[in-house]
């Protein structure tokens, strides 16, 4: 099968297409025909081998699994003997292991039948962003009519949040830059705030919940924004600081918790068939839809990796198989 494949950590050129060998299935784990593959910065830092502090999983010298990429929307072409809920021809979406190629194994537990209503790279844009603003969210215990404000609301897992807020009953703020302004609108924000026009912190409006893709204001101005007994959900890993990413902000985030009303709490997003059974719920009644803001074909992979580390995708970036 081709696959896109890294010998070594760096750039997007580390990249390239090869024939390797097809990926063997356990019992408990399916085998898919890969129709697309969505990308994520933990693909990014994968690729380039950071924080190093995380090089122990990634491997030390070289990268352990060579082949990226674990969002995937595709056909189940064999199952394992264990497997008792996909059979061959049924068409899936979820997570998986090295899915930037023709074919990739996942674990039966972390899929699901893909919703009637999205195409194969739409399906694939929704597993890492979907579980990770869904879980966002129920950290937070977000109610119906409490006052959410999302940063980043144009990216990723940022417009996967706005709508699972509004698919709760909340009232969403979101907070993104100007040429995306009516690109969060049309994905039910209740307000939007151009951060290159007005300072959330400053604007004396309050939230219940701050989900803080962004991750570029103090905890002492963030905390401005915060009603009194408010929550904060940071969710930016800072993969520019190479060492050790976003821990030292978190560790300060967690400290800052201890000291007041106001609490922060970590979320770090696991996979999961409950969860993407959810996701797919709200997706088939019209309630969230994934935003695609590019896609790519398989040889193009080098090309898709280096958009997503410019750090300015409206969505997500998909590559198509």
């Amino acid at each position: 099968m081709k696959a896109i494949v890294q010998d070594r950590f760096g750039l997007p050129d580390v990249l390239e297409m090869r024939d390797i060998d097809t990926p063997a299935v356990a019992d408990g784990e399916v085998l898919i025909s890969v129709g697309a593959a969505a990308i994520n910065p933990a693909d990014w830092a994968y690729m380039r081998g950071v924080p190093y502090a995380f090089r122990p999983m990634y491997g030390l010298t070289k990268p352990r699994d060579p082949v990226r990429g674990s969002d995937v929307a595709g056909t189940v072409v064999a199952v394992g003997s264990a497997v008792t809920r996909f059979q061959q021809g049924d068409e899936v979406f979820g997570s998986g292991r090295g899915t930037i190629a023709e074919y990739a194994v996942a674990k039966e537990t972390n899929l699901a039948i893909k919703p009637v209503n999205l195409t194969a790279d739409e399906a694939a844009a929704v597993p890492m962003a979907g579980f990770t603003a869904l879980q966002a969210l129920r950290a937070a215990k977000v109610e119906q009519g409490q006052k959410v404000l999302v940063t980043g609301a144009s990216g990723g897992v940022g417009s996967f949040t706005v709508q699972i807020a509004k698919a709760i009953g909340a009232q969403v703020t979101a907070v993104c830059s100007t040429r995306n302004l009516d690109r969060v609108r049309s994905i039910g924000a209740d307000h939007v705030i151009d951060y290159t026009q007005e300072d959330f912190t400053e604007n004396g409006r309050t939230y219940d919940v701050i989900v803080d893709n962004a991750g570029t204001r103090s905890l002492r101005d963030t905390g401005r924004a915060m009603s009194p007994k408010g929550t904060l959900i940071p969710n930016n890993g800072q993969l520019d600081k190479l060492w050790v990413a976003s821990l030292p902000r978190l560790f300060r985030t967690l400290a800052w918790s201890l000291f007041g009303r106001q609490k922060a709490r970590m979320v770090f997003s696991t996979a999961n068939r409950e969860d993407l059974e959810s996701l797919k719920e709200m997706i088939e009644a019209g309630q969230v839809k994934p935003l695609v803001d590019r896609t790519y074909q398989l040889t193009e992979a080098p090309e898709a990796m280096a958009y997503l580390g410019e750090g300015h995708a409206r969505g997500k970036i998909v590559v198509v198989v």
